[in-house]
Order: structure tokens, then sequence, then C-alpha cells
């Protein structure tokens, strides 16, 4: 019986790296329509969240059934309840490459970043997915000293986030109100992705101490 146990939540926590697998391939993918300007490829990225909508649901059900017929306690009971906080994260960081694809959809044929914002989408979205990958290993590993250094690598996520910021304010900004709206959105979509996945990382590290790291609020 605890053979079964402990292969079930080996499988829960590998259906979840694969959900956050999915959700690097979605940034990645949607970073490239938006800087190439690719309709087909914006597409796919959000017809392809269905699949991480319906593994959340996959990876509830199976942490539920978990707690039902194992009534699992102490570490194990964290774990249990942290994986579906941590689905819940990864299906909003596919909802935030969705958002990034649709973006880049509804400037079609035209690129919806102006040229000197381009640099630092570039950036922050490589930033943001090594992020994600980092936070897929750790799911698979458990390590919870890797899980908390996530809250620091963060950190040139957010100072990106507030050089677009300067770009926005600066009097010599010439690409008009309706790219200055979709400049102000994407960087908070990357943001925000940036966090769930530090968020996942302090999911871990409180399921193997009981404690957390620093706190960082997602908006």
């Amino acid at each position: 019986m605890r053979t079964a146990y402990q292969e079930q939540l080996t499988a829960l926590s590998a259906d979840l790296g694969k959900m956050c697998g999915l959700a690097v391939s979605a940034l990645e993918r949607a970073t490239e329509a938006l800087l190439g300007a690719d309709l087909s490829l914006a597409e796919q990225v959000i017809a392809d969240h269905e699949h991480i909508i319906e593994l959340n649901w996959q990876a509830e059900e199976a942490a539920l059934r978990i707690l039902a017929l194992q009534q699992p306690v102490a570490s194990d009971l964290r774990r249990v309840v942290g994986s579906i906080h941590i689905a819940a994260d990864i299906d909003r960081m596919g909802a935030l490459a969705a958002h990034v694809a649709g973006i880049s959809r509804l400037r079609h044929p035209d690129c919806a970043l102006p040229a000197d914002g381009r640099a630092s989408f570039a950036e922050m979205g490589a930033r943001a997915v090594q992020l994600a990958k980092t936070a897929q290993e750790v799911l698979l590993s458990r390590d919870p000293d890797k899980a908390a250094r996530l809250r620091d690598e963060d950190d040139a996520v957010d100072a990106e986030h507030r050089h677009l910021f300067t770009l926005l304010i600066d009097h010599k900004w010439q690409d008009g109100v309706c790219s200055a709206v979709d400049v102000a959105l994407l960087g908070r979509y990357y943001e925000r992705f940036a966090d769930h996945a530090v968020e996942i990382g302090k999911r871990v590290v409180f399921e193997a101490t009981g404690g957390l790291p620093g706190h960082k609020q997602i908006g």
C-alpha cells in the first residue's frame, strides 16, 4: 500500500513538471510570436493553453484522491496540498503566455512592440523562461535550496519591468497611446509569469521545511 502511495506522489510531481514544461514552451513561443509578429505561432500558443487547463484539473483530482484515500500527514500533506496550488500557478503561467500571444495576434500584421522596446522584451522573455525552467527542475528534484534561490533570480525580470516604465514616461515617446498600453500590459504579463515561477519555489520550500522564504506578493 505504501509503495503505491509513494508512486502516486511521484506521479503527481511528474505531472506538475510536465505542466511547467508546457508553460515554458508557451512563453518561449509567445515571445517569438511577439518579436516576429508571427500570427500562426501566436494562435498556436492560445489554442495549446487548453492542454494546460486540462492537466490542471487532472492534477487537482489526483491530489484530492490522495487526500481522501491516503490521508497524508506532515510533509506529505504539505506536498499534496501544495500541488493543488502549484498546478493553479502553472495554469496561470500558461494563461499569461496566451495573453502575450493575444496581443501579438491583435496587432498583426504589425509588430505590437516599438523598436526601442524589443530588446527589453527579448530579455524579459529569456529570463522569465529560465525562471520557469528552474521551477520545473525544482518540481522534479524537490530541492528547497534551489527553490529558495528563484526569488533572487526574479530581480532581473523586475528590473527590466521597471525599465519599460522609464520608456513609457519619457517625454520622447513617439509611439502613441495604443502602443504604450500594449507595452504596459505585456510588461505586466511577463512580470507576473516570473512571479508565479517564484511562487512555485516558495511552495516547494514550504513542503520540505514547513517554513517560507521571504514573501513576495503576486498581483
